[in-house]
Formats: structure tokens, sequence, C-alpha cells
């Protein structure tokens, strides 16, 4: 079953949006730790309140049980225990329209379900995941040549770009713990079906992925629940948690309407 973690009361007749937080929970994972202080202070400072729910990747293979969030937060701690699930919260955040962040390992699998459903890249593959032998051409995701884990580093974000929009700066400087990036080989082939690579780091590698035409769809390879001491969420989470208002206020909505 889920674990509810949710960040203070609700409004008063107003539901608070249901945020699921999609990886395998861990002590051990500081990302997921930073978590529910981020909740609080959304709440805090923000009056942005969140019922948020943890979800194993296991159980985000039910795609019908995600349809009924108003945001997903794909988060660290990959190799998540189903790949399935994972790319299945993915999927049905954007084929549904839901709100989505993809952070670290989200933001991998995001790119990952996206070249294989949407690009036809069928083999496309996780060097975490990939059995012994695969084809290297088949790599999406792979190990960087340069470990990032423990590191902070520039990125550069693109003009008229979602994350430019909720950054408010062409540039900034986020925390990483990862040790797998994008293969250059297939960035070609994701661009011409829609995928926008809106952030890259000093050497040119991707760092920010977001779909344009989708209400709110970002991913980054930096893990935003480090950002400072975990009181002030950063920019991409504020950032989802009104996108996820204002698909609730339209459930809502729709519900009052009908």
């Amino acid at each position: 079953m889920p674990d509810p973690q949710t960040a203070a009361a609700a409004v008063p007749h107003a539901p608070a949006p249901r945020v699921a937080l999609v990886g395998d929970r861990s002590p051990g994972v500081r990302a997921h730790a930073r978590v529910p202080g981020i909740l609080d202070a959304l709440a805090a400072r923000d009056g942005l309140v969140l019922d948020a729910y943890w979800i194993p990747s296991a159980d985000a293979e039910d795609a019908a049980a995600l349809a009924a969030f108003d945001a997903v937060w794909l988060l660290p701690g990959s190799p998540y225990r189903s790949e399935r699930g994972a790319l299945t919260a993915v999927r049905t955040a954007r084929e549904r329209g839901i709100p989505f962040l993809g952070s670290c390992g989200g933001f991998q699998y995001a790119v990952l379900e996206f070249a294989r459903h949407v690009c036809g890249l069928s083999g496309a593959s996780h060097a975490e995941d990939a059995p012994p032998g695969a084809d290297a051409a088949d790599l999406l995701v792979v190990p960087l040549a340069c470990s990032l884990v423990g590191h902070e580093g520039a990125v550069e974000v693109a003009a008229g770009s979602l994350a430019r929009g909720v950054l408010g700066a062409e540039r900034s400087v986020e925390r990483y713990h990862c040790s797998y990036g994008l293969a250059r080989g297939h960035l070609d082939v994701l661009r011409a079906h829609g995928l926008r690579f809106s952030g890259i780091d000093d050497a040119g590698d991707v760092r920010i992925a977001e779909l344009p035409g989708h209400p709110f769809f970002l991913a980054a390879l930096f893990q935003p629940e480090l950002s400072g001491d975990g009181t002030r969420p950063h920019a991409f989470v504020r950032a989802l948690a009104r996108a996820a208002t204002a698909h609730a206020a339209g459930r809502t909505g729709q519900l009052a309407g009908s």
C-alpha cells in the first residue's frame, strides 16, 4: 500500500492536489529523506499544500491508479526495482497530460520512455538494466565519463523554454548525485520527435529535457531535492506544485460541470 506523506491539512473546501512520489523509498537516499521537509516548506513558504503519496516502482505499473493523481514526480534512486513501473509512470503522465517532474534517475527514464514509445526505438536501454552482451548502439543512458556524484555544476538554460521560465535565469548552478547520462548518438532522433533539450552543461551535455505542448513536463539530471538546505524548495519543485494545483482545479471544475 502507498505510504501517505501529507504536507499539511488541506485548504477548506478545496482538496489538496494529489501527487504521486514514484520511487523505491529508502532512508539511505538523501533525496528521499529531503522530500518531507520540502513538502512542509511548500506549504509554509508558498502556500502550496500537496497530498503526496509514495508509490513504489512496482505499484506504479498500474497506470489506472496513477491517472487519478494531479502530478507525478519520478524521484532518484535507480535502478528502480521495476523498470516497467518507472516507465509506466512517465508514460501515464505524458499521455494523460498530468504534470510531471523527473529528477536524476527520473530524467533518465523519462527520456528512455520517450525513445521507446514515441520514437519507436524499442531496443533503447539503460546501461544499469541492459543484459550482458546488449548492443551498444541501443544504449541510450550510459555511464558518464566523469561521475557527478556529489558534484555541483552550471547549467545553461535555453531562452523561451519552460525551464528558463521556471528558473528565471539563463544559467543555474545545480547539485548532482549520478553516474549516468544520455548518449549523444540518439539525441537528434529524440529532438525530431518533439523532445526539447533545454539545459546543457559547459561541455554541451544534456542536463534538462522538456516536452513542449504538454501542460508541464520537466526532467533534470540534477537533483532539485538537494537544493540548499531543503527549507526553500527548488524552482522546479515549486513549479510542479503549482501545475498540480492547476490540474486539480481543472479536474474539480470538470466534476462540478458534469
